[in-house]
């Protein structure tokens, strides 16, 4: 028992060494990762969507599963949810984005390729990593349908109750 209070306290001091400059000059050392074509590629995912991105320089140009970003995501809310990861980080129409997203709904999918591109943005620059997490761009949105259990007309839904 003392024995780990004795580390606890290493611990401590350890933690306390650490300066904010420390931490922002450990934030600045992360290496950028990029493929041989320049890209940065990350994988986004919400609800049941999994959504592929590559992103690379260029005039700004979503091309979603072949298709423009306003054919395929034909509702101005989806295409706002998809200009967010730019407009935090402050790189509007400086990257091209190709993805490939399968699986839910145009809603998740949407939200999927969001994070993914937020995902690799932050792999393409890492300085703009603190805020795309500020905005909470890179936490994947966990909650999926509950699944259907057996005695229960849905997840949670009985079926009706007879007395006699």
């Amino acid at each position: 028992m003392a024995d780990e209070i004795q580390s606890l306290d290493e611990l401590n001091t350890i933690a306390e060494g650490v300066t904010p400059a420390a931490a922002v000059a450990e934030a600045i050392a992360r290496e950028p990762v990029r493929d041989e074509l320049g890209r940065a590629y990350a994988t986004g995912k919400r609800k049941d969507a999994v959504a592929r991105v590559w992103i690379k320089p260029g005039s700004g140009k979503v091309i979603v599963n072949g298709k423009e970003q306003n054919t395929y995501f034909a509702r101005p809310v989806l295409q706002m949810i998809l200009r967010q990861p730019f407009t935090v980080s402050g790189t509007e129409d400086q990257f091209d984005v190709m993805a490939t997203v399968k699986g839910g709904g145009l809603s998740g999918q949407a939200g999927a390729v969001k994070h993914g591109i937020s995902k690799a943005l932050q792999l393409y620059d890492p300085s703009l990593r603190g805020a795309l997490k500020a905005a909470g761009f890179l936490t994947r949105d966990s909650r999926v349908v509950e699944r259907k259990k057996y005695g229960k007309a849905k997840a949670r839904k009985s079926f009706q109750f007879s007395k006699r």
